[in-house]
Parts: structure tokens; sequence; C-alpha cells
């Protein structure tokens, strides 16, 4: 199977901000960057912060928009969520497990960066359940 990356580009307001929180508070590394956007590496993927002059506001909820990783090792995302508390950083929703008791059982907990962006980041007990497990409807909270 050929090794990928997935990239993706979210909005902001100012460069050194997001670098305080991507870079200071997650951890990732920064490549290129100009005056209004950076590249950086979020566990060996390409996330691109570009700067808006949209108004940048608070979801309600959720839902419809946020991104994050699935880890693989319950040891890396506990390690995650341990820098989040102790880098400061805004927890949407605290760690838990959600669907307690399914095969599709997992940890999951949302940060919320300085411009509302919301990234979530989820550890399955059995990884067949991140793909699989189709008999199981659940996909997210209701509401």
């Amino acid at each position: 199977m050929n090794r990928v990356l997935f990239h993706l580009a979210f909005p902001v307001g100012d460069i050194a901000t997001t670098k305080e929180f991507y870079v200071g508070g997650l951890g990732c590394t920064v490549g290129r960057e100009s005056p209004r956007s950076a590249i950086l590496n979020l566990y060996d993927h390409q996330i691109v912060a570009h700067i808006t002059n949209e108004p940048l506001e608070p979801q309600k909820g959720i839902y419809p928009r946020h991104f994050g990783l699935v880890f693989l090792s319950e040891s890396d995302w506990e390690a995650l969520a341990d820098r989040a508390y102790k880098q400061n950083l805004t927890f949407y929703q605290e760690p838990r497990n959600r669907f307690m008791g399914l095969p599709i059982e997992h940890r999951t907990f949302f940060l919320q960066d300085p411009f509302y962006n919301l990234l979530e980041f989820k550890f399955y007990y059995d990884p067949e359940a991140i793909f699989g497990d189709r008999q199981y409807a659940q996909v997210g909270d209701i509401g």
C-alpha cells in the first residue's frame, strides 16, 4: 500500500496565534510560511493555516465541521490529552468514552483553537471499528 498524507486547509485570524496553539500547544512543527499562511506538520499530516478576512465565529456544536486524528495507540492518545491539559488548551469537550459497551466504543476529546476551529482526537479499542462494524448506525453524537 502506498503511504499517503492527509492535507487540510483551515481559516485563522493571524499566524502568530496559530503557531502558539498548534506548535506550542499541540507540538506541530512549522514548514513553509508566509505572512498569510503556514504549513504545519500534525503527526506527519499537512495542515495549512490561511488567514481569512471573513469573520471567524464559534460553531453551535461539534457538527457539521471539525477535524482531527484517530490514534492507533491509546498511550499516544493519552499523551496528547495530557499535553493539552499541561498547555492549558481549550477543551471543547473533555476526554470521555463514546458508545460504551459496544464494539464501536472509543475515547474522544475535542479542542478548540483560538479561531474556533474544532479538533477531535480519538482512540478506538477495536481497530475494526474505525471503518467497519457497519451493523451499527451510530456516527458521532446525537444533536
